[in-house]
């Protein structure tokens, strides 16, 4: 499933992302510096939702208080935690 999150204090504006189960691909930013962004991407395209949030998570760019590497973090699990089945 395609999910797409608005990003909030960075240069990134949005970040897409397909998540199957736990796993997220495909992720791309729009906005941002291209370079890092594309590098984050591929370096954690096929991890898990934690395995994310354990590497990106809390991340600060200069004196924000995120990052894009942050907001990817919060994006994948609002993701997950919005579409897990309930039981």
């Amino acid at each position: 499933m395609k999910y797409i999150y608005t990003t909030t204090g960075t240069c990134s504006k949005v970040i897409s992302f397909d998540i199957k189960n736990n796993i997220i691909t495909n992720i791309e930013f729009t906005g941002g510096c291209p370079g890092n962004l594309l590098a984050i991407s591929k370096l954690v395209n096929g991890m898990t939702v934690e395995e994310i949030e354990t590497k990106l998570k809390d991340i600060k760019c200069g004196f924000k208080d995120t990052s894009c590497a942050n907001e990817l973090a919060k994006a994948v699990r609002e993701a997950y935690d919005k579409n897990r089945p309930m039981y």
